[in-house]
């Protein structure tokens, strides 16, 4: 009988003893599966931290890029001239020059030279917002060209002059009545010293 029990006191401690070690090795399982995703997680937090960082810095660069310029355009601008009277709009679609357009722009190249300054001449294209962006923006740029090469033709160097297009992202009237589409397909031109 003492046999038995120690038999069965031997057989109790193994069994605990074999539970305590699945019991381990379960735990230690879980707790590897826990440790891999709480490193997963710890290593996206760092990317993410350096993505933040890189943006900052981007926004840093972006904003001293905004300073500087604004800096250098300070006192630069002198005055601009808008083809945007109802004898000057630019017809639907068109980057045609009316005789209007052309005279008010000899006119304009007039002022400039009698001026006798060494100036740069920005020509914004603009558009109403009949068509898609892509159209408008090639319409824009087609309507600053026409008055580019213009003022070429009349004399000024085309180094003195560059051209961009805002398409339609600039109205100065809604796009939902005639006459403000109208005012809104434009070019104007800004000086700078």
């Amino acid at each position: 009988m003492q046999n038995t029990r120690i038999m069965a006191g031997a057989a109790f401690i193994g069994a605990l003893w074999l539970g305590g070690c699945a019991t381990e090795d379960y735990v230690n399982k879980h707790v590897a599966v826990v440790q891999t995703q709480v490193t997963d997680e710890q290593t996206q937090q760092q990317a993410q931290g350096q993505r933040l960082d890189q943006l900052d810095q981007n926004t840093k660069d972006a904003m001293a890029r905004a300073e500087a310029a604004g800096k250098l355009a300070e006192g630069k601008f002198l005055y601009a001239m808008v083809l945007s009277d109802d004898s000057v709009k630019f017809p639907l679609d068109s980057s045609q020059l009316s005789d209007e357009a052309q005279s008010r722009l000899t006119d304009f190249i007039t002022k400039l030279t009698s001026d006798n300054k060494n100036v740069f001449v920005e020509i914004q294209g603009h558009t109403d917002t009949t068509g898609g962006d892509a159209l408008n923006m090639r319409l824009g740029e087609a309507r600053a060209e026409a008055v580019r090469l213009f003022m070429n033709r009349k004399g000024v160097p085309l180094n003195r002059m560059s051209t961009i297009s805002y398409g339609d992202t600039s109205p100065v009237a809604p796009n939902n009545t005639r006459a403000g589409r109208a005012q809104n397909r434009r070019v104007v031109l800004i000086v700078m010293a």
